[in-house]
């Protein structure tokens, strides 16, 4: 397993490389002038020249971009050009909230869409089965934006049993906290849900059609150790797959639902950045979700060995 990890950490190496070069081209592709844009249009040409120069900015690209480079390999990822503050200290602030909205999104889709597509497939072609399907289409048909909004009227603005803000900045006992993270994380884990509900119902009908299910059977085994010990373990790895890789999704989701309910984390930084032309915290941002996505595909591999011994790390 440790030669596997080595390996897989090996063959990230390129894959960062690849995603930095993307981030530093995409960065300079965003319009307009850092310089303006921190001093102000009033600023005279001497102090804006001053700036880009102390910013590096007046550097032919090619510098900029092995500057670039030479910095993030040695853990620089610079400062905030609208705040002063470093990068990692601006992303550490709101990091946690963004965590607890991704995780409890997570755990609402597995808490929900397991058992639904689990039950789906016992009852193929059955009501159960065509419900679940439609349940599913639904949740993957609503953008989030429009869900958010909707349980913001009828949840918070009609019934008043949570708070229209979804602030959670370390105010309030763990119950109000809880209260204002149910609605954002029900709105990502709708997605969630239909995902990983889609997915087991089509893991589920492929194994239980095997023929140690049947062997299983015949030998009387009870329907839910059936299910649990022999279908679903068999079943787990394209769950896990969705798992992963819908991880970057939701932190992509997670941009228009901290918007909506006022929360605070990386994507409403993210939205601070770019209307700030805030170059550098661009960039930390993007890099700091590119090593989230690789390690969570990283993990999302090992896991594979873990819960299938036929799986083998060579």
């Amino acid at each position: 397993m440790i030669g596997y990890l080595v390996r897989r950490i090996l063959l990230a190496i390129p894959t960062l490389f690849v995603m930095l070069t993307a981030i530093f081209v995409l960065v300079r592709l965003v319009p307009g002038d850092a310089a303006s844009v921190i001093l102000g249009d009033q600023a005279s040409a001497a102090s804006l020249a001053a700036l880009r120069e102390k910013l590096g900015l007046d550097q032919p690209v090619h510098v900029q971009y092995l500057s670039f480079l030479g910095k993030i390999l040695t853990g620089d990822f610079g400062q905030s050009l609208s705040s002063g503050r470093s990068v990692i200290r601006e992303v550490l602030l709101v990091l946690p909230s963004t965590i607890e909205l991704t995780v409890a999104a997570i755990a609402i889709g597995l808490v929900f869409g397991l058992p639904l597509g689990i039950a789906a497939a016992l009852a193929r072609n059955g009501w159960v089965d065509y419900v679940s399907r439609v349940v599913s289409l639904v949740g993957l048909s609503f953008p989030a934006f429009v869900s958010g909004i909707l349980m913001l009227i009828v949840f918070s603005i009609q019934l008043g049993w949570f708070p229209v803000l979804g602030n959670t900045s370390g105010a309030g006992s763990l119950s109000e906290r809880m209260r204002a993270l149910a609605l954002p994380a029900l709105n990502l884990g709708i997605i969630m849900t239909a995902y990983v509900m889609r997915v087991t119902r089509a893991a589920m009908l492929g194994v239980l059609t095997e023929d140690y299910i049947r062997t299983a059977r015949a030998k009387g085994v009870g329907p839910t150790q059936l299910v649990v010990t022999h279908a679903l373990r068999n079943g787990l790895i394209p769950i896990i797959t969705v798992v992963g890789l819908y991880f970057g999704t939701l932190i992509g989701n997670s941009v228009l639902t901290e918007i909506i309910f006022n929360r605070p984390g990386l994507g409403k930084l993210i939205i601070g950045a770019l209307n700030a032309r805030d170059y550098t915290l661009l960039q930390g941002l993007m890099i700091i979700f590119a090593i989230c996505v690789i390690v969570v595909n990283t993990l999302t591999d090992l896991a594979y060995g873990l819960v299938d011994p036929r799986v083998k790390y060579s």
